[in-house]
């Protein structure tokens, strides 16, 4: 089983084994080698696509049919799907038509496998897929170097190589599909699944640290733990909830800043320290449905028609995308509430309250201070409003009617990993910005969990007696989250988080 959690490694593993032993690859093939010559109609084996599934083709032109196939489906465009995720892409096809339900031939899955291993990954436009009948014209693109078109990136990081001077440079002929072969590799839902799984797992980590943020910002405004009680917790049945709140309590342990302020006058906290549980632990939740739903993915076959050991072939519908779309809608949504309610407490932070200065810098007037990167986090927590809109309850008609419902997947992915950076700098910004108003209250010590994180921020940015240029010391917190080192220091620190 391929989990989300250990993704590269189950994957890694679970192709070396192919490496070894193609014995479920070579035994459907032979499926479909029968199935050639019984004189049946198979689709996309012996018949057009789609709208032309109704045209059987003569036998001596079947192998055309299956290079015709790639040429016309590569017809993506807009910007090029991440290096890194392109590579996901090809591991989780290369472990798909391992499972031998695909009937690909050897030779074209062992080229596959090649260009794995020699780390030839192609250039995959991003834009072209309704995630209906799987992510067609992005795995044609993937899959266009096996017939010596397309291109792969360059090792060197110089841009797109041509795959043609590639696969001469290393003397090697492009491969001759046979009956199957181009419509095993393009269809799947390869495209959405890496970009679901890669998000995924990044936004593991990235709850934890918007926790740790949190009590970041909680103790520098001398807020209340009082919410963060576990009786609260207990009586309302949300387990994220619990989660966060348990958290918050083991970051702030040993404060010394909450035992100053345990007596004050105040009765609340704005909803954005008082309500985290609440609302971090919604979007762990959520992140939780669609962790379940990328899991079951990335160990299904989502090929058609499918090569059964009994000898069927059965033509459905596992390609189409809606249970990965719903669950990116979902994660967007819920990755994006991350970033609103960090938003609010950098905001906070800058109003001057309970001692600090306003917009946290004492020469303030000649200095902006703080000011305006909240600016930039306003901008980009807009921006992820426009994104939330679902695009998995779109659905336009193609293939003449043929696909009459399709997802729309593939929008979902891309739009998330937009929501997923723009969450990361918000977080940045509040990363920043904490880390400034927490220095306004020492020498008294907050949690352990906070210096922690506090110290590991200093190691890479400065606290600013005056304006500066911010941008730097932002991107500096990008990269600390996205490295998680504020969360291996605060988990050195004080234990492993939930």
């Amino acid at each position: 089983m391929i989990s989300l959690k250990d993704l590269h490694t189950d994957l890694d593993k679970a192709i070396a084994l192919v490496v070894k032993d193609r014995g479920a690859v070579i035994k459907s093939r032979k499926v479909v080698d029968a199935a050639l010559s019984d004189g049946k109609t198979y689709y996309g084996i012996n018949t057009g696509f789609g709208f032309l599934a109704n045209k059987r083709i003569d036998a001596d032109k079947l192998e055309k049919l299956q290079k015709n196939l790639l040429l016309s489906h590569a017809v993506g465009l807009g910007d090029f799907v991440p290096k890194d995720i392109t590579r996901l892409m090809l591991k989780l096809k290369v472990y798909s038509l391992s499972l031998g339900y695909s009937g690909v031939s050897l030779e074209t899955f062992d080229r596959l496998l090649m260009f794995l291993e020699k780390d030839w990954i192609s250039v995959v436009p991003s834009k072209g897929s309704l995630g209906a009948s799987g992510d067609l014209a992005p795995l044609a693109h993937l899959c266009l170097p096996l017939i010596g078109k397309g291109e792969f990136w360059s090792n060197n990081n110089n841009g797109p190589v041509s795959a043609k001077s590639v696969l001469e440079k290393a003397g090697l002929q492009p491969v001759t599909l046979k009956a199957k072969d181009g419509l095993a590799l393009i269809n799947g839902t390869q495209l959405m699944t890496a970009y679901g799984a890669h998000i995924l797992q990044r936004a593991q980590s990235l709850v934890k640290n918007a926790d740790i943020l949190a009590a970041m910002s909680l103790e520098a405004l001398k807020g209340s733990l009082k919410p963060f009680d576990e009786r609260i917790q207990a009586v309302r049945l949300q387990p994220g909830q619990k989660k966060v709140a348990y958290n918050v309590r083991t970051l702030l342990q040993g404060s010394d800043i909450l035992e100053s302020h345990k007596h004050c006058e105040k009765v609340q906290d704005p909803y954005s320290l008082r309500c985290v549980p609440q609302v971090h632990g919604a979007t762990r939740d959520l992140l939780d449905y669609a962790n379940t739903v990328f899991e079951n993915e990335l160990n299904s076959v989502t090929d058609n028609p499918l090569v059964f050991d009994d000898g069927d072939i059965i033509s459905g519908g596992n390609f189409h995308g809606q249970p990965l779309a719903l669950a990116m809608d979902s994660a967007a949504m819920a990755l994006a509430e991350i970033a609103s309610i960090s938003e609010r407490r950098i905001y906070l932070l800058l109003q001057g309250l309970d001692g600090l200065p306003t917009v946290l810098m004492n020469d303030s007037g000649v200095n902006s201070g703080f000011m305006i990167p909240q600016y930039t986090a306003a901008s980009l927590v807009s921006h992820n409003k426009v994104l939330c809109h679902p695009a998995s309850i779109d659905s336009i008609p193609s293939c003449l009617g043929q696909e009459d419902h399709v997802s729309m997947g593939s929008i979902s992915a891309i739009k998330l990993l937009e929501v997923l950076k723009n969450v990361e700098q918000v977080m940045a910004i509040e990363a920043f910005t904490s880390a400034q108003a927490l220095d306004f209250r020492h020498p008294t010590i907050a949690g352990a969990g906070v210096e922690a994180a506090h110290a590991e921020i200093r190691k890479h940015v400065s606290h600013k007696e005056a304006d500066d240029f911010f941008r730097q010391d932002i991107d500096a917190c990008i990269e600390l989250l996205r490295s998680n080192s504020i969360l291996s220091s605060v988990e050195t620190s004080v234990g492993a988080l939930l």
